[in-house]
C-alpha cells in the first residue's frame, strides 16, 4: 500500500542566519533541527512511501529546506509551501506558484492571536481567489473558524481547500478537541472541501490504540467519503511511533476497507493535490 504523510515538518538550526524565534528551543518537541535525512531514516523505518512536507508556520515564509528534499527526492517528497499573505508583495508569485519544483500548493495556518484575525478583517480575501485561478489546492488550520471555511468554499468552488487536524482545538484533548466537528461534517456538502486526519493522537489522553478517537474517525470518514480523508501525522509532535500511527488505520478500524484504506492512506491526498501516482 502506498503510505503518504500529508503533513511533516523540517526545519534547520538555530544560527544567525536562520534564528528560531524566543523561546522555541525550549516549547519545541524537538529543540534541535529537523532534517529530511531525519525522516527519510524514520518514514524507512515506519513503512512511510511519500511525505508532504509543509514549512512551520514559526518560519515565516521560507520554503527552502523543504523544496531542497523535494528536489533531490522527488520520488519521497513534495510540499505545500508557504508566503506572506500580509505583504502586497506576495500576491504575483501566486500565478507561477508551482513552476517550482515540488511545490504542489499552499498551506496556512490561522489559529495565533496574529494570524486568525486575517480571516476576517479582508487581509487573506485576495488569496481564495487568486489560489482558484492559479489552480494551487490550499490547505487551511482554521480551528474555531469553519465557518469562514465554509463561506470560502462556497465563494469559491474552484478552490481546492483542506482542512488541516479536522480544525481541531489545538489546547484541547478528547471530547473537548471535537466540540466543533458538527461543524467540519457540515463542510462535507462542499465538493471543493477534503479534510486531514492528521496528528489525531495529539488529542487524545488515552494510550494507543486511541479508542476514543475512532468514533470521530468513522463520522468524519462517513461525512467526507474515502477520497477526501488524508491520513497523516504532523510527525515531529506525534506523541506515538510514526507506525503506530499508520496502523491506527490500518489495524484498528474494521470498518474500514482495504479499498478505502489505499484511498484514506495515500491515493487521495496525492490525488488532491496533484502529485502524480508511482
Amino acid at each position: 500500500m502506498l503510505i503518504v504523510d500529508s503533513q511533516v515538518h523540517i526545519w534547520g538550526a538555530d544560527t544567525p542566519d536562520r534564528p528560531w524565534p524566543p523561546g522555541r528551543a525550549h516549547q519545541a518537541q524537538k529543540p534541535y533541527p529537523v532534517t529530511k535525512e531525519m525522516v527519510l531514516e524514520a518514514m524507512g523505518e515506519a513503512g512511510v512511501s511519500r511525505v508532504v512536507l509543509v514549512p512551520p508556520s514559526w518560519e515565516g515564509d521560507r520554503n527552502d529546506l523543504a523544496l531542497e528534499a523535494a528536489r533531490l527526492h522527488p520520488d519521497r517528497f513534495a510540499v505545500m509551501g508557504r508566503l506572506a499573505i500580509e505583504r502586497p508583495e506576495s500576491r504575483p508569485l501566486v500565478a507561477d506558484w508551482k513552476r517550482q519544483p515540488g511545490m504542489l500548493g499552499l498551506r496556512f495556518t490561522f489559529h495565533t492571536e496574529a494570524q486568525k484575525p486575517w480571516l476576517y478583517d479582508g487581509t487573506a480575501d485576495w488569496l481564495w481567489a487568486a489560489a482558484e485561478k492559479a489552480g494551487l489546492p490550499v490547505m487551511i488550520f482554521v480551528p474555531g473558524s469553519l465557518p469562514v471555511a465554509d463561506a470560502i468554499a462556497a465563494r469559491h468552488p474552484g478552490l481546492r481547500l483542506v482542512i488541516d487536524h479536522l480544525a481541531l482545538s489545538i489546547a484541547e484533548k478528547d471530547a473537548a478537541a471535537f466540540a466543533d466537528l458538527p461543524q467540519l461534517l457540515a463542510l462535507a456538502k462542499r465538493p471543493n472541501v477534503a479534510v486531514k486526519a492528521s496528528a489525531l493522537p495529539c488529542y487524545s489522553t488515552e494510550p494507543y490504540p486511541y479508542r476514543g478517537l475512532h468514533t470521530y474517525i468513522r463520522q468524519v470518514f462517513d461525512a467526507f467519503g474515502p477520497r477526501r480523508v488524508f491520513w497523516g501525522t504532523d510527525w515531529t509532535r506525534l506523541p506515538c511511533a510514526w507506525r503506530q500511527a499508520i496502523t491506527l488505520f490500518t489495524e484498528e478500524l474494521p470498518w474500514l476497507s482495504a479499498a478505502d484504506q489505499e484511498w484514506v492512506m495515500g491515493r487521495a491526498v496525492c490525488d488532491w493535490l496533484g502529485w502524480r501516482l508511482p
